[in-house]
């Protein structure tokens, strides 16, 4: 099975090239700079699941080559439209398409672009950073990979692309809720890279700060209700479950958001908390915790722009 990665940064590389390191057909799609660099110094992964360097096969958009059969796409929400299309040329009529974006936006708009058809639900949960050398850099024990089709089907083409990722370093999954599962991250990632921005701080300070648990509680719920109110698959226990998984996060442990605005870098708070925003003002339901962190991250991207 032919696998093409699209971007080859914190989230594609390490899953791409895990995929590579077990033996897969796997080339990454790349703008021509970081073509430049990874031909000249590999791609490099420094992981505490094992560290693993070889030289990638890749391509540029330019490049005339034949369609692939499952395309990993891990680019940023704001490159969105620009990724879309610059994979056109690769998608083919049996090609499957796993987004490992934050949030669910994205989704509807892969569909329009390609056919429900091609699109299945994705995700990741990791932490991984991009340094200056452009190594990736894999500082916690986890990384799985999780997927399926969106209407929760086990059907034959998710168990032979299941099969095909099968037997590498990092914990690929086929779910069969994808749905719930994506909400669930969402739910997640909105209250974690809200505080964590919010308070310029990891998760450990703030978690153990005065009030620090039941002010991220408080997000948790507030986030929660908006996506019952939307009737999003979410279980009636997750608010309690992130909660009690609240004390195994590293004290040291920062969002991907937090990172990328340390580097002084864009951020996703549109598609993120923006979109959350969204649903809560189509409801008429109130969210200050939630739209605190969003105007937070609004004056950050007036003062980057």
């Amino acid at each position: 099975m032919r696998i093409l990665v699209l971007g080859a940064g914190g989230i594609g590389g390490y899953f791409g090239g895990r995929l590579a390191e077990s033996g897969k057909d796997v080339t990454f799609l790349v703008r021509n700079k970081r073509k430049a660099s990874l031909s000249e110094n590999g791609l490099v992964i420094n992981s505490v699941n094992g560290n693993y360097v070889f030289s990638p096969k890749l391509i540029t958009k330019e490049d005339s080559v034949e369609p692939y059969d499952v395309v990993l796409l891990s680019t940023k929400a704001y490159h969105l439209e620009n990724a879309i299309e610059d994979l056109k040329p690769f998608i083919g009529e049996q090609t499957v398409i796993i987004p490992l974006l934050n949030g669910i936006a994205h989704v509807e708009k892969l569909q329009q672009a390609f056919g429900e058809n091609k699109v299945f639900g994705g995700l990741c949960i990791i932490e991984t950073t991009l340094d200056s050398q452009g190594e990736i850099n894999h500082t916690s024990d986890f990384d799985q990979l999780i997927f399926g089709e969106l209407n929760g089907e086990q059907t034959e083409r998710a168990k032979k692309i299941e099969s095909a990722l099968s037997g590498t370093r990092a914990k690929i999954i086929l779910s069969d809720n994808i749905n719930k599962d994506m909400w669930h991250k969402y739910l997640m990632i909105t209250v974690m890279s809200s505080v964590t921005t919010l308070m310029h701080a990891p998760i450990g300070p703030i978690r153990d700060s005065e009030d620090g648990k039941s002010y991220i509680e408080d997000m948790y719920n507030e986030v929660a209700q908006i996506m019952r109110i939307h009737q999003a698959p979410i279980s009636n226990n997750i608010v309690n479950n992130y909660m009690k998984s609240l004390d195994n996060l590293s004290y040291h442990f920062k969002t991907s958001m937090q990172r990328d605005m340390e580097k002084g870098l864009n951020i996703e708070g549109h598609h993120i908390q923006g979109y959350m925003l969204n649903l809560a003002h189509q409801y008429h339901f109130e969210a200050p915790l939630l739209r605190s962190a969003y105007q937070h991250l609004n004056v950050y991207n007036e003062m980057l722009n």
